[in-house]
């Protein structure tokens, strides 16, 4: 590949302050710093908007996971777009999946990505589109919402001590008006408005709503900052013989240790034999939450082995020692894990560790994740609940744990995100880009089209977390019982959700496009920070 030598692009100067993500605080959203700008060129230096555009098309022509598809700087013209985000959606739509005849990124109706973003983490005048609740914390109301049929509009999820939770919003509440507006019929003015008012940047929303004791509220919501806790609901339930153990996991944040080890330690102590994890909003986050997830419920016995493998594109993994001193990845410093520059006077630039100094073969033990059991749960069966929406890291740790155990999936088809990224800075802005695919342990991968289900069912919105007879997750139970998700006549009753069809109910499309188009700023990704000790 050439090095695009006298082609002018931004690079960040380092002076000792930490502009990526601390490994240790595990953050993908690095420090608001100012930092001075320097140029390589041999012609024209151009404006820091044009220098930044050069940027995203250079790195992405080494980094991106199909680079290869990717023209020339002259024949793109980076400096040709009217902004970073054309010029990134124009960048990713080159590559071609073989099975739809589009681009990997091609989402339909969408002038966006599926998969790239840019972060505008110094930048007051953007919006940061990396969610900060990925990071432990949201400044926002702490909930979401989307419709159970065209005329439904339902609570899906509240975060624990969000300001929405503080006004007594819950799961399955019925929302009747929204700043006054009560006419709330699905429709893209609708799904615009709501946008507008529930996740944009006002400072507060009032809800009219019904609650599931049928009581009739009024609230105003404030925008406040809160504690992100991902774990919605634990609950253990007797299917004959069996205890199964349910948990919803909404999103992989990074402060979510202690509470995972102390929902699965319960489990375990309560003598869960199968369990119930449900994820059907979760978007992804920190592949290292993944990972700890998934060696809590894996057998022990796979400690050691293989869990998944990170593939890098084929420039990087062959890339040559003269290819890496002409690297633009040089400009990435490698930091440790307080965040500070690591000493590395045998690396590319001969001062410090950068992203030009790492192996990015898939037979190095750096890129090869292995299984570590911890805790005491004995699993013989998991069930994951699943959506539309449920991506990335999500994927990952349902894939990890199919070759090792028995895996029924419940729900809808996934989103179909394989592969993940880590921040690229690059001066105001992080460039978030597919720049590695995970397999499992038996080389699969590949889910572009999400992960198929083993029982196809549309959840029920009118009911709390952890209600027996709400529908996926009274699949779950059924095959607990009986091995089997076909229910006797007697059991009809409880999955009466999917059993009859009402007039108004949205289509599988239609679920899918409101998945996208609603609650735009989910965050959707699998975020790994590259680490070595140099």
């Amino acid at each position: 590949m050439k090095n695009n030598k006298n082609i002018p692009y931004l690079v960040l100067a380092f002076l000792g302050l930490s502009i990526f993500v601390s490994c240790k605080k595990n953050t993908a959203t690095p420090e608001d710093t100012t930092l001075p700008t320097t140029t390589t060129t041999t012609t024209t230096v151009g404006t820091r908007d044009e220098l930044t555009k050069d940027s995203i098309f250079l790195y992405s022509k080494e980094l991106y996971y199909w680079y290869n598809s990717l023209p020339t700087y002259a024949a793109f013209n980076p400096r040709g777009y009217s902004s970073n985000e054309t010029e990134l959606y124009a960048l990713t739509q080159f590559s071609n999946d073989p099975t739809t005849g589009k681009s990997y990124e091609y989402v339909s109706g969408y002038a966006e990505p599926k998969y790239s973003f840019l972060d505008y983490v110094t930048t007051a005048s953007k919006t940061s589109a990396l969610k900060a609740d990925i990071n432990g914390t949201a400044n926002d109301y702490g909930f979401s919402v989307t419709y159970n049929s065209t005329t439904d509009l339902r609570v899906k999820y509240v975060y624990p001590v969000s300001p929405a939770a503080q006004q007594g919003l819950t799961r399955g509440c019925r929302i009747t008006a929204v700043n006054g507006r009560t006419d709330l019929t699905y429709n893209s003015s609708n799904v615009t408005y709501l946008n507008n008012a529930i996740f944009g940047t006002n400072a507060s929303v009032t809800l009219t709503f019904v609650d599931l004791t049928n009581a009739t509220k009024n609230v105003t919501v404030t925008n406040a900052s809160y504690t992100v806790k991902p774990i919605l609901f634990t609950g253990i339930y007797t299917a004959g013989t069996k205890k199964v153990g349910y948990i919803v996991f909404n999103s992989f944040t990074n402060n979510a240790t202690a509470d995972l080890n102390t929902a699965f330690a319960n489990f375990a102590t309560q003598g869960v034999t199968e369990l119930v994890v449900d994820l059907r909003y979760n978007g992804g986050g920190y592949v290292s939450t993944a990972t700890q997830i998934i060696n809590l419920a894996a057998p022990t016995a796979e400690t050691g082995n293989t869990m998944f493998t990170y593939y890098y594109n084929d420039y990087l993994q062959n890339i040559t020692a003269a290819q890496r001193k002409t690297s633009i990845l040089i400009h990435q410093p490698l930091l440790d894990n307080d965040g500070k520059l690591q000493t590395f006077t045998t690396g590319v630039n001969g001062k410090y560790a950068t992203y030009a100094d790492l192996n990015y073969q898939p037979t190095s033990a750096d890129n090869i994740e292995k299984f570590a059991k911890s805790g005491s749960l004995n699993l013989g069966r998991i069930y994951f609940i699943v959506g539309s929406g449920t991506a990335s890291a999500s994927e990952l740790t349902i894939n990890s744990l199919k070759p090792v155990m028995d895996v029924k999936l419940i729900g809808a088809t996934t989103y179909g995100k394989p592969v993940g990224f880590f921040p690229i800075r690059i001066d105001k802005l992080d460039m978030y880009i597919p720049e590695f695919e995970t397999k499992n342990k038996n080389g699969v991968g590949g889910y572009y089209s999400g992960l198929t289900v083993d029982k196809a069912a549309n959840e029920d919105l009118t009911k709390a977390w952890g209600d027996e007879s709400e529908t996926l997750l009274a699949y779950a139970l059924l095959y607990a019982r009986t091995g089997s998700f076909v229910a006797t006549a007697a059991k009809t009753a409880s999955l009466s959700a999917t059993s009859t069809v009402m007039p108004n109910k949205l289509s599988s499309a239609e679920i899918k496009s409101l998945e996208l188009s609603l609650d735009q700023n989910s965050f959707k990704g699998m975020v790994k920070m590259p680490t070595k000790k140099f």
